[in-house]
């Protein structure tokens, strides 16, 4: 059962979805550091406010002793617009990796089938005709 798992986990195809999910959990920071730093300010300058913090107020809250806003219903909406781009911008670039990776892939070329020879029957034809004439 060792042998089996070894051999499973070895193959190649599993070892690059590991890589690859590895590699996008990383990518996805620096998106969202993108979108955080860069997207979302200058989309802000749209709504003169922060784009992750645009939402809905369904019920107002009240302030507590603290100033803390407490008993709000909001709907969060730039927060998720926000994660909308960042999922856009990841499945851009590993749609563009994808197609990259497809097309350094050598294309398999079909082996050229094998000659036909005669069959057994048409070599048992010859070898009774060559007796024949002896």
């Amino acid at each position: 059962m060792i042998k089996e798992f070894k051999d499973f986990a070895m193959k190649g195809n599993l070892v690059d979805i590991a890589i690859g999910f590895v590699m996008g959990a990383a990518f996805k920071s620096v998106v969202t550091s993108f979108t955080g730093g860069i997207v979302s300010p200058l989309v802000g300058l749209i709504f003169n406010s922060d784009f992750k913090d645009l939402k809905y107020i369904a019920k107002e809250g009240v302030a507590n002793e603290a100033g803390e806003i407490v008993g709000e219903v909001a709907v969060l909406y730039g927060d998720f617009l926000t994660n909308v781009i960042d999922f856009i911008i990841v499945a851009f670039v590993m749609f563009m990796v994808v197609k990259a990776v497809n097309a350094t892939k050598k294309k398999e070329v079909p082996a050229p089938a094998a000659p036909k020879g005669p069959s057994q029957e048409d070599l048992l034809v010859e070898i009774r005709d060559l007796l024949a004439k002896k």
